[in-house]
């Protein structure tokens, strides 16, 4: 029951979407109504308000960081470990995908997941980020580069943690992240994906 109740409240904080929350400070259309439809920062960017999208990036992945630094500050008290730490990072990432509070219709969660492993180990982060940037500046595809950051994550949480609940979980969300760019992957064989353009607008 007090794991449940971790993971509700997971759930809860991941289903805040940030890019419709910026967007609409910023005075921008619903992130869902151009672009990819993607509620995220990269879609955010297309309007050419780049502090609009950082603070979506900043948010999102803020947001999953919290639910599990929440969850591991209170283990104490409710004696939970490690199974619920991992259900604590499974429910952040699917209230990203699938958010309550934006009638379930959610990012693909690469940002969210960031921040849930920057929680998890910060050598993680690192890692992911790395390949992240390399194959983004190489390709230009922003997708591309989330789905082999997804790829190789589970292969750095079994390096860094061993198996366990938590290696478990990275490769939970790693499949989830691959199967939400299921749409990106049937564009770039079609040679129809949108590259990383940076507008000169402000």
């Amino acid at each position: 029951m007090v794991s449940a109740l971790f993971a509700l409240v997971a759930y809860l904080i991941g289903s805040v979407s940030f890019a419709v929350v910026v967007s609409r400070v910023f005075g921008l259309p619903d992130p869902h109504s151009y672009g990819s439809g993607n509620p995220g920062a990269t879609n955010v960017l297309r309007t050419g308000k780049k502090a609009a999208a950082v603070l979506t990036l900043i948010g999102d992945a803020a947001k999953g960081a919290a639910a599990l630094w929440l969850a591991r500050l209170f283990a104490p008290q409710a004696g939970v470990g490690e199974a619920t730490f991992a259900l604590v990072a499974l429910a952040a990432f699917l209230g990203h995908l699938f958010p309550l509070y934006f009638r379930f219709r959610g990012g693909k969660g690469v940002a969210t997941a960031g921040g849930i492993l920057l929680a998890m180990d910060w050598r993680i982060a690192l890692t992911l980020l790395l390949v992240w940037v390399l194959v983004a500046g190489v390709s230009r595809y922003s997708s591309l580069a989330a789905i082999i950051a997804a790829a190789v994550s589970p292969l750095a949480a079994f390096y860094f943690l061993g198996w366990g609940p938590m290696t478990w979980a990275v490769l939970t969300i790693a499949v989830l992240l691959v199967w939400r760019h299921r749409r990106n992957i049937e564009r770039m064989i079609a040679g129809n994906e949108s590259r990383i353009r940076l507008s000169r607008r402000s």
